[in-house]
């Protein structure tokens, strides 16, 4: 059961924990949004499931009782410690708690093997949320992912070509996922209550995706990184001899030499990557 405000703050008192802003120690305190959770994720009995961050422990161990196996990934030494006595402890078969930083461990030590059929439920870091996605989807991918994010980082991954908040990883995770219904949440839902709101983001791995090169995710960035530019200036600067398959791609989906990155639709980024030798 998720613990209530009152019993959050008492709990951290005892522990002589203060929540550590830098690490998003924002901690869930609505049982509702812990059920949402576990239902978008379609968590049951042997399911293989990665958390990250686990904090106090309110969603590990929804996740435990419903009969999931567990990886999960903690930073805080503190909280380690308190989840390796009390979680660990009780389901030593069935939790996997490792210490450590997510960006660097993005499936918490999850065997690749079982990766394809895991999924990821998770209240993730606002400061984290693109490296460790960007982690995520260099593969292998899980089947499902349900992330409670901050709303400007869940408006970036779902972004739409047209707009400010359309990027690099906006393409990377919509060329790999789609998107299931989510959920808004209330900064009440926390402790100590952010100053944003959040949402639950729930992803299905496509039953075709593509997942990028190195080098192909270094040209998009770039890419990016010039969104001002014409698309095709940039492809031209970064790679001269590309640019007859580059300019071939970009009128094959219907575009002009003269458009920007950040108006390319994520089928025709694939379609263009694909026409680049090496990338």
């Amino acid at each position: 059961m998720a613990l209530t405000p009152t019993a959050t703050r008492d709990l951290l008192a005892r522990l002589g924990h203060q929540p550590k802003r830098a690490l998003g120690q924002n901690f869930l305190v609505d049982g509702n949004i812990v059920r949402k959770s576990l239902e978008l994720g379609a968590v049951g009995p042997g399911d293989a499931v990665v958390e990250v961050g686990p904090g106090l422990g309110t969603l590990t161990a929804a996740l435990l009782e419903a009969g999931a196996e567990v990886w999960a990934i903690e930073r805080d030494r503190n909280l380690h410690a308190y989840l390796e006595e009390g979680l660990a402890a009780r389901y030593p078969r069935a939790l996997h708690l490792r210490e450590g930083d997510a960006v660097e461990v993005p499936l918490a030590g999850l065997p690749p093997e079982r990766a394809p059929a895991a999924k990821v439920v998770a209240n993730l870091p606002y400061s984290i949320s693109t490296p460790w996605m960007d982690g995520v989807l260099a593969g292998p991918l899980p089947a499902r992912l349900v992330l409670m994010l901050q709303k400007e980082a869940a408006e970036r991954f779902a972004a739409e070509p047209g707009g400010r908040s359309f990027g690099a990883i906006s393409i990377f995770l919509q060329a790999a996922y789609e998107f299931g219904p989510g959920h808004r949440v209330s900064p009440a839902c926390f402790h100590p209550r952010p100053e944003v709101d959040s949402a639950l983001l729930h992803l299905i791995r496509r039953a075709r995706p593509q997942v990028f090169a190195p080098a192909a995710k270094a040209l998009v960035r770039r890419c990016f990184q010039q969104r001002r530019k014409q698309l095709l200036a940039v492809l031209r600067e970064q790679a001269p001899d590309r640019e007859p398959a580059c300019r071939h791609a970009l009128a094959a989906a219907g575009y002009s030499p003269t458009v920007r990155a950040e108006a390319v639709a994520v089928p025709a980024w694939i379609r263009l990557l694909a026409s680049l030798p090496g990338a």
